[in-house]
């Protein structure tokens, strides 16, 4: 009896000490959550702006606040997640899915840690949050770019599963609104039709932007958009978001107003056919979306975008650009050695600093005299230039210029050596018909054989020919065929064919980090920040003529500076030669015309706003851009750019399709000082045409910015072009 009397006691002891031990657990349980809760917030600023993150309820991670800097951020109310996962108690659109190795299609995300480092005028704030069942850990990323008013966001994810997962969608970001309306400023097109501004509000409901073409990604719907709170915006009023995604492929924006009229905006790699299997232990890291807000509408906005950029997001941004002669409107395919030789000499006499050799330098077996055959087969034509690039080279650096030259190395015609002797490096599906755009396939850059391949393409030319300093990089197919060989998970593609051209990229830039490339493909169709760090500029358009570029280039000003956007004077249009000169200046001049078909005038002309551009392209490549006038509103267009320390300007003026007796106004100018006083001289004056009447006049900037200038002809299709100088 005693035995059992000491055993039911011994029992006793133990079942009262477990249930303090569950309830000492469950008090650090729920204090651990009441520090998450009371943790101090996560404030991630730049000079005006700031985005508030906080724990709340059940570790989750909110977004407290964002908009203008405050003092302090006590009272922000954790409302929104700030990154929902999917399979939750949110049934809206989610950021990421995540089907894990047993099947379970949920992620719960709570918060782990924080961690801020911060060097020079760039804070980077790292947020990590982890699953409570699963291993697996998510970290937002968020970079400040403190004096351009910028952020950029990224995920990453890893997790320690004994099986692959499969990420179904991994957003780059997700932001939180609540205002009264919202406005979705988008930019779409096609070839030769690109940037076409379309402002309309967002309503109940999801609205998507986003495309499927993996290569030429950006040909009928750009990575870019602006948001307008409670009313649109306009170049000067208005709270605005202006957002872009870093990415070469398939993106996906989401806008989607709730039930309680909030807004959601998730930014990212466009799940479609994009099922990510993730091996364990191995992290994906999505691309940076890059976003700016402004309570002084657009142009501020825009103002802030260039800034960045020029210091940031393209390859030498804060340095003299070179303007070019390329060679392909004035011969095609069709050009012999002697031909380039002479249009070099065009380069020379013009001023401008490089020639270009476009398309059909190449292929011998099968000669690339259109666009059917030898792509893949970088190999010099000995028919076309006997000589080599070498000649070509050294026939320019004699002419006191640069050369250049244009390749397309992610491409392979069906009708070439490559395509015969590797048919297993082409993206392509099985048991199926070829599909061809423009007459060609896509190489499978997931593949590491054919990244190594495209890297010595470009590096063969280069180390074969030192003397080359211009790169025109094209891609003119989208991907039909989408598959790849080589590998194991196939829709793993989309995203490892754009990581592999990074590779290549990443290779390139740093063997030659300071070699001068343009982004091409087939126009604007690759323009993103994801490839233009490696790049001065990008290609903007097929279409050069002058009046359509003005509507063009005037959208790509929204996030993109002057230094990036190439604009050349060709003959297409019906325009005068000094308007289309006019409206490439605007931007990196150069040209693509039969320069031997010019009259005396326009050589001299031409050799005169060659000469304009260089001594003004400072302030037009690193001046605050002010956009006075728009096309999208009137029949004319009235942009400035203004220096930093605003002792110069260079203002632009084109009058448009003016329809009769249309009431023209003065136009009001920015980004002046008041208190300085301007002198005015019109540029870029066409021999024989006398110059404006405000040619020589000065003013003070308090006049210029107040009761502003007539500065519109009322001639169609006409222009002018003003240097303002402070003179006190």
């Amino acid at each position: 009896m005693l035995h059992k009397i000491l055993l039911y006691k011994k029992q006793n002891t133990i079942t009262t000490m477990l249930k303090k031990y569950i309830l000492l657990c469950n008090f650090l349980l729920a204090a651990s959550a009441l520090l998450a809760q009371s943790t101090e917030p996560i404030v991630i600023e730049t000079k005006t702006t700031a985005l508030v993150l906080k724990t709340g309820a059940k570790q989750k991670l909110f977004q407290a606040y964002f908009g203008p800097k405050l003092a302090d951020y006590k009272a922000a109310s954790t409302t929104h997640q700030a990154y929902i996962p999917a399979g939750g108690d949110d049934l809206f659109e989610p950021a990421i899915q995540v089907t894990h190795a047993d099947g379970n299609p949920s992620l719960y995300l709570q918060f782990e840690s924080t961690k801020k480092e911060t060097v020079g005028n760039v804070t980077h704030t790292s947020i990590t949050l982890k699953d409570p069942q699963y291993p697996v850990e998510v970290t937002l990323h968020y970079k400040a770019y403190y004096n351009e008013d910028v952020i950029t966001g990224w995920t990453e994810i890893v997790h320690h599963e004994a099986q692959p997962i499969t990420l179904t969608n991994i957003a780059s970001n997700m932001l939180h609104f609540n205002a009264a309306q919202y406005w979705l400023t988008q930019f779409h097109g096609d070839w030769a039709q690109e940037q076409k501004m379309v402002n309309a509000q967002l309503t109940s409901g999801i609205k998507v932007l986003d495309t499927k073409l993996t290569t030429r990604s950006q040909m009928y719907q750009s990575p870019f958009f602006m948001v307008s709170l409670n009313k649109s915006s306009t170049e000067n009023e208005g709270e605005v978001l202006m957002g872009t995604l870093a990415w070469s492929g398939n993106f996906r924006f989401a806008f989607e107003v709730d039930n309680d009229n909030a807004l959601r905006i998730i930014s990212g790699i466009n799940p479609f056919a994009s099922a990510y299997t993730l091996v364990p232990n191995q992290s994906f890291t999505s691309p940076e979306f890059i976003f700016t807000y402004s309570t002084a509408g657009r142009g501020q906005g825009s103002r802030n975008m260039h800034n960045w950029a020029r210091k940031y997001g393209i390859a030498d941004g804060e340095k003299p650009r070179l303007t070019l002669l390329n060679n392909w409107e004035t011969t095609l395919f069709d050009f012999t050695q002697q031909q380039l030789d002479s249009l070099i000499g065009s380069t020379a006499t013009l001023g401008l600093d490089v020639f270009l050799l476009d398309d059909g330098w190449f292929g011998n077996k099968y000669p690339r005299n259109n666009d059917k055959s030898a792509l893949g087969d970088w190999q010099l034509n000995k028919t076309k230039l006997p000589g080599g690039i070498s000649h070509l080279v050294s026939e320019a650096k004699n002419r006191g210029v640069k050369f250049g030259i244009w390749v397309e190395p992610e491409m392979v015609s069906p009708k070439s050596v490559l395509y015969e002797t590797h048919p297993d490096w082409v993206a392509k599906l099985p048991n199926r018909e070829e599909v061809y755009y423009r007459n060609q396939l896509v190489l499978d850059l997931s593949n590491p054989a054919v990244q190594e391949h495209v890297f010595h393409v470009l590096d063969d030319i280069l180390t074969q020919n030192p003397g080359l300093a211009f790169f025109k990089w094209d891609c003119n197919a989208v991907i039909y065929n989408a598959w790849s060989p080589y590998e194991k998970y196939k829709s793993n593609f989309f995203i490892d064919y754009v990581k592999g051209l990074y590779k290549v990229m990443d290779r390139v830039t740093a063997k030659y980090p300071h070699l001068n490339m343009m982004l091409c493909s087939g126009g604007g169709s690759r323009l993103d920040y994801g490839a233009l760090k490696h790049f001065t500029e990008f290609w903007a358009s097929d279409n050069t003529d002058g009046l359509e570029r003005v509507y063009m280039q005037w959208g790509y000003s929204h996030f993109y500076p002057a230094n990036a956007i190439a604009a050349h004077v060709t003959s297409w249009g019906k325009q005068s030669l000094k308007f289309r000169t006019d409206v490439a200046m605007m931007d990196k001049l150069g040209y693509d015309i039969n320069v031997s078909h010019f009259t005396p005038d326009e050589l001299n002309f031409t050799k005169e706003a060659v000469s304009t551009y260089k001594r003004l392209s400072g302030v037009i490549s690193q001046g605050d851009l002010y956009r006075l006038v728009s096309p999208y509103e009137q029949n004319r267009a009235v942009l400035m750019y203004a220096s930093a320390d605003k002792k110069s300007a260079v203002l632009f003026s084109y009058t448009l399709n003016l329809r009769f007796h249309e009431d023209v106004v003065p136009v009001v100018l920015q980004g002046l000082d008041e208190h300085k006083t301007y002198k005015l001289t019109e540029v870029n004056l066409y021999p024989g045409i006398e110059p404006s009447k405000l040619n020589g006049k000065t003013y003070s900037g308090e006049f210029l910015m107040k009761a502003g200038l007539p500065l519109s002809s009322l001639t169609p299709l006409s222009s002018a072009v003003f240097e303002l100088t402070a003179v006190d």
